[in-house]
């Protein structure tokens, strides 16, 4: 029920990814499913404009080097499936999407470990230009060992020596976004023929592992210096790394109860920093009760928990296909989302039997399934009991999914008055912290 707890605007990102197969596996073989044109740019621009329509804070877009190879030791299952494979880069779809558009923020996903800090500097200093202020960047240090050959390497590193490598990768990035060219460096002076004040520029030397740098950064300041800086590590050492760098985190747990144990501790290892909290949630809604309950039992006969296995064995490096269907899933040292494992481990023994039938439309979100004023509900518990700030709303079936919310839960939300009726001016960074 509606809590009368008092509670904050609530912030909204759809979270999606260039790829068939998502988190909800199966939701491509739906006859209204749209995910299979991910190659085409006008999909990608009709989503920008209903969720700027929906005034969405963000579109959280996933991305993942590699191929989900751990169940049964091989690619085959995800590629049968589609299980983000295979799938595009997130960074190149934003500038056709910012132009559509005039205040949806965009966060791509990029592995820290994967370009030369030097080179990523650029990249994104790029994109905040040609989207006027609108970037973010969700950090990951990656967990496929796919991923890690696919690179030269011959898998993946030591998963808290990976958050150590990133956070000097952090350390360079933010150096060159924020040090090397000083305010007022571009004079663009036409009577002079100066562009550039070079006394106003600086070069910036920094190391790590596998990389060292001695350079100015080859961008002129963009509107924010740098990308809105997002996280979703839910470890020790991934809180830990959220604390230190995160202006927006990303939480995956299944109660609010759960949630909200997280969500203190990181604000807690925040301290004075103020970061915004964003749980994962996916929405099945009707205009009543009974039409979001027959559009779910609808969903639910394409969903496709074995692919869900096989994702989920790859984000947890654990071979579910050699497990007998009623062996319990036990913690196990692993390179990989430690964090999904010990969630899953935590509790009561959980079979591979048990895991499947969690997987709700081929998910782990319980998904929330109802009328705009029960979704609405929904929202404003997880928001009061969690100390959340809002929610990545998953995809099932696209565009639906998103034109529904938007449609539906939105209006409902704004009459309760706990979501905004237009957008405010500024960066997405103003935005998302109401700086004027």
């Amino acid at each position: 029920m509606q809590t009368s707890a008092p509670i904050r605007q609530i912030r909204l990102h759809a979270f999606e990814m260039a790829c068939v197969g998502h988190i909800q596996q199966g939701m491509w073989r739906h006859p209204r499913d749209r995910a299979t044109g991910y190659t085409r740019l006008d999909h990608w621009v009709a989503l920008a404009r209903t969720l700027e329509r929906g005034l969405f804070d963000g579109l959280f877009l996933a991305d993942v080097l590699g191929v989900y190879d751990v169940y049964g030791a091989s690619p085959d299952a995800a590629l049968r499936a589609g299980v983000q494979v295979p799938n595009l880069d997130p960074a190149l779809l934003v500038p056709a999407m910012a132009h559509a558009t005039r205040n949806l923020g965009f966060a791509i996903t990029a592995n820290a470990a994967a370009t030369h800090p030097f080179v990523f500097a650029r990249q994104m200093s790029t994109l905040d230009h040609l989207t006027g202020g609108r970037i973010g960047w969700n950090v990951v240090t990656g967990y496929l060992d796919s991923a890690a050959r696919a690179l030269g390497r011959d898998g993946q590193a030591d998963h808290d020596s990976r958050y150590d490598a990133a956070d000097q990768v952090m350390d360079a990035l933010g150096r060159l976004w924020r040090e090397s060219w000083q305010d007022g460096a571009v004079t663009a002076d036409r009577d002079t023929g100066v562009y550039t004040d070079p006394a106003r520029v600086h070069a910036v030397i920094g190391a790590g592992q596998g990389w060292r740098t001695d350079a100015i950064h080859l961008c002129e300041p963009s509107p924010q210096r740098g990308p809105v800086i997002y996280q979703a590590g839910a470890s020790a050492r991934g809180l830990r790394f959220a604390a230190d760098h995160a202006e927006c985190v990303f939480v995956n747990a299944t109660t609010p109860a759960q949630t909200a144990g997280l969500v203190a501790a990181l604000r807690e290892a925040a301290g004075a920093r103020r970061v915004q909290v964003f749980a994962g949630m996916t929405v099945v809604a009707g205009r009543t009760p009974a039409e979001a309950a027959d559009r779910y039992a609808d969903y639910e006969r394409y969903a496709d928990p074995e692919a869900a296995m096989v994702q989920s064995a790859g984000s947890m490096g654990v071979d579910f296909a050699v497990l007998a269907e009623d062996e319990a899933i036990r913690m196990v040292p692993t390179q990989a989302v430690v964090s999904n494992l010990a969630a899953l481990t935590a509790g009561p023994a959980v079979t591979k039997r048990g895991w499947r039938e969690r997987l709700r439309l081929g998910g782990r979100q319980v998904p929330v399934v109802g009328s705009p004023a029960q979704v609405a509900d929904a929202m404003q518990d997880w928001m009061a009991q969690a100390d959340l700030d809002g929610f990545v709303l998953a995809r099932t079936v696209t565009p639906e999914c998103f034109v529904d919310f938007v449609d539906l839960v939105v209006p409902e939300l704004q009459r309760r008055g706990v979501y905004k009726t237009a957008y405010a001016d500024g960066t997405l960074r103003e935005k998302l912290f109401d700086r004027k």
